[in-house]
């Protein structure tokens, strides 16, 4: 079993970054609490398209609710795809309870749905754990623009080297950051600290590390 030291950062690229996108995958969850909506890439990392919350039809979750929760096909809240992505960009897997987009109610008596499109977006995973660094770079001529950032903990099996099982035991600690891209983006390379003192500290007591996905482009002349 290889090991890796809190003051090495992690460097998970796809061994070939394709020039265009997977199919778009469509994913739907009734809203209902305890539901749990899975976007999850086996290559590549996730990228919302759309997302809706709310009902654009009457066949969808229709299953053992009555007509008039289902006659209302123009209901949809506002900002929900911005929620989605911000929670899910730049990730492997996430998963989104209902409860998370339901900041509102767009239609009062109708029974929604959240219905999210994505794709798998090849890019480059840099992991670095707590008070390490991040070391983002790109072939000459090619800048870096971050996908996606997050300063915190989401499972038990990364960055657990010499760590008491106290300080990996919360993987509810997320904390999506704007940070490494307004440090990082349109450079060729860029280093950036994964540090309680950059980022903040989203669950204190708990050995946290920074999640960067990026991808190398030429820059627009």
């Amino acid at each position: 079993m290889l090991h890796f030291s809190p003051g090495t950062a992690l460097l998970l690229a796809t061994t070939c970054l394709l020039a265009t996108e997977v199919s778009t995958e469509r994913v739907v969850t009734c809203d209902d609490r305890g539901n749990v909506q899975l976007l999850r890439c086996d290559i590549g990392v996730v990228r919302v398209q759309s997302a809706l919350y709310g009902r654009t039809d009457g066949e969808t979750c229709r299953e053992g609710r009555p007509r008039k929760q289902l006659r209302n096909t123009e209901c949809s809240q506002n900002n929900t795809v911005d929620i989605i992505k911000r929670r899910c960009d730049g990730k492997k897997m996430c998963e989104i309870n209902t409860d998370v987009v339901r900041i509102s109610d767009p239609c009062v008596g109708t029974y929604k749905y959240l219905e999210t499109y994505y794709t798998c977006f090849p890019a480059i995973r840099v992991i670095a754990c707590e008070n390490s660094v991040a070391d983002l770079f790109c072939a000459e001529g090619q800048v870096i623009y971050v996908y996606g950032a997050e300063y915190g903990r989401r499972d038990q099996t990364t960055c657990i080297y010499q760590q008491p099982s106290r300080q990996i035991e919360d993987v509810e600690c997320l904390n999506p950051t704007d940070k490494v891209a307004e440090s990082c983006n349109g450079k060729n390379r860029c280093t950036i600290s994964a540090r309680n003192s950059v980022f903040g500290d989203p669950c204190v007591g708990t050995y946290k590390y920074l999640d960067i996905s990026y991808v190398c482009e030429y820059p627009v002349v």
